[in-house]
């Protein structure tokens, strides 16, 4: 236990900011879930093309593979890893390792052996529920694989006689490391109610229809699905691995989608491409990596006031963390803020060993249910990120996360960026958030990416990738709009425009593939 040094000014900022507390049920996704089915048997749970699924069939056809997995040898605590496209077989097969008590392991067939075979091993991983579409079938010496073909399953009434703990886990998300070694990222049955229960950032209930866009390994996905089946909803599997913005709107509109999450970079692209694709939905949350605030200002004018949330949340806090409705211009702003904590969510801003005052910039931490144990089989790590504090007299267990922010005066927390986003270039420090936020400026430039290279000498670069509105944008205009901005060490030493910005399965800006595709044409000189 360590102790939090604070004052009164940081002490009553926190305390605004910090009362979240309210209530969820204190119980697991199985019984959850089956109380949905058993409550709504009738209601649409899941519609995947021209197909709907009942609460009543797809329950029953969850405890039908559920009986195959614990004729397996499934049992209470164990991991089951996760591969089937999206399909009503995906979700028949998470609530199926649900109902044994197990543990869901979602993996993208296209990683490599190696490094599925470290995650398997990492989480003690033996059993693995896959479709033929996968190739998964004899692809992993000693694990056994179980295919999920729902025309084989009998849709069972009965639900198996096991209760499951709030605070057994639910599932496991493997981020990357920077060692190069994945991180395994346990998240309990509780973090997840807390999530989708008496939601303050989004209207989650019966009548909630909600897209499901996001990989399974990315954990947008658990608020997609769970947000849904756990009230009652309705979810909606869009109907292909890689999106087009035509198939999306057609899906909005002929499911009347109540709520999506976009990611930041999809979000900019339906916003410059056609925002009229979102017109019909109530809400459209949207995070992942910080806010163009030229395309939030362009959607806020476009929806409304109130339509756009922003929000902010790191995986080993479940999902999402605070949210930031715009409710008002953001022009003139520095950055979007990240917001308020969501419920039953508490956020601290530290620094050296005290807690922040409105305005000064400090980590972002976190606390709640929502916290996830710990990283798996690395000790070390998960005691030098997950810390107990006394903060004001009660024991308070933190996530540091990372990140920067501060708080204004309103409680709002802006984000500034990484503490591990600093980075030298000619013995300056830079943070590559700044000039990103400049360049997004630049009036003829509709997206922009800045992150560093290296040479073979070893010396970084600064390296700018840029999406044209139009032709007048131009490297070297790029680079005169900077130089009025920005001091010259901080300056692009290559700016390259593209086409658009590629993103990973995740839905972030693919960094590896902007930087094997640069055309050093493009670099102003300098």
């Amino acid at each position: 236990m360590e102790m939090i040094a604070l004052s009164e000014a940081a002490l009553a900022v926190h305390r605004k900011i910090n009362g979240t507390d309210g209530s969820y049920p204190a119980e697991s996704l199985k019984e959850l879930f089956e109380r949905a089915a058993g409550r709504r048997p009738e209601a649409v749970a899941v519609i995947h093309q021209e197909r709907k699924l009942a609460y009543r069939e797809l329950n029953g056809l969850a405890n039908s593979l559920a009986a195959r997995l614990r004729a397996a040898g499934v049992t209470p605590g164990d991991v089951v890893g996760l591969s089937v496209r999206r399909s009503p077989g995906m979700i028949v097969a998470m609530l199926a390792i649900i109902k044994c008590g197990a543990t869901y392991l979602p993996f993208d067939r296209t990683w490599p052996d190696e490094r599925l075979n470290g995650i398997f091993g990492q989480a003690d991983c033996a059993v693995l529920l896959a479709d033929e579409a996968t190739g998964v079938t004899g692809r992993f010496e000693n694990m056994q694989v179980l295919l999920v073909d729902l025309a084989v399953l009998d849709a069972t009434a009965e639900n198996p006689d096991l209760r499951v703990r709030p605070d057994a886990l639910a599932y496991i998300v493997f981020t990357s490391g920077s060692t190069g070694s994945p991180k395994g990222v346990p998240i309990r049955h509780e973090g997840v109610v807390r999530l989708v229960f008496n939601a303050r950032y989004v209207n989650l209930d019966e009548n909630a229809v909600i897209p499901q866009l996001a990989s399974l390994s990315f954990d947008a996905a658990v608020f997609e699905i769970w947000g849904a089946l756990l009230n009652g909803g309705t979810c909606v599997l869009y109907p292909a691995d890689f999106l087009r913005l035509s198939e999306l709107r057609q899906l909005l509109r002929r499911t009347g989608a109540t709520a999506v999450f976009l990611t930041t970079a999809l979000f900019n692209v339906i916003v410059d491409e056609d925002p009229g694709i979102l017109d019909g939905v109530q809400t459209v949350l949207t995070g992942g990596e910080a806010h163009s605030l030229r395309h939030v200002e362009r959607a806020r004018k476009h929806y409304g006031n109130g339509k756009v949330v922003s929000v902010y949340g790191p995986t080993e806090c479940s999902v999402f963390a605070t949210f930031y409705p715009v409710l008002d211009s953001v022009l003139g702003e520095s950055a979007l803020p990240i917001g308020l904590p969501i419920q039953n969510t508490s956020l601290y801003i530290v620094r050296d060993g005290a807690l922040c005052a409105a305005g000064e910039v400090g980590e972002v931490c976190l606390a709640g249910p929502g916290l996830s144990p710990g990283y798996l089989g690395m000790q070390e790590m998960t005691s030098r990120k997950f810390v107990e504090y006394d903060i004001d007299g009660k024991m308070v267990r933190l996530y540091h996360t990372g990140d920067r922010g501060y708080c204004r005066e309103d409680g709002n927390v802006v984000f500034q960026g990484r503490l591990d986003d600093q980075v030298k270039v000619n013995g300056f420090r830079i943070e590559l958030g700044e000039i990103a936020h400049f360049m997004n400026e630049v009036p003829h430039v509709r997206q922009s990416y800045v992150t560093t290279s290296e040479k073979d000498s070893g010396e970084k670069v600064v390296v700018a990738f840029v999406v044209p509105a139009d032709k007048a944008c131009t490297p070297q205009a790029c680079h005169d709009h900077l130089v009025a901005k920005i001091p010259g060490y901080m300056l692009p030493g290559e700016i390259h425009l593209c086409d658009s910005l590629p993103l990973t399965g995740s839905g972030k800006v693919d960094r590896r593939a902007l930087l094997s595709q640069r055309r050093y044409q493009d670099a102003p000189t300098r």
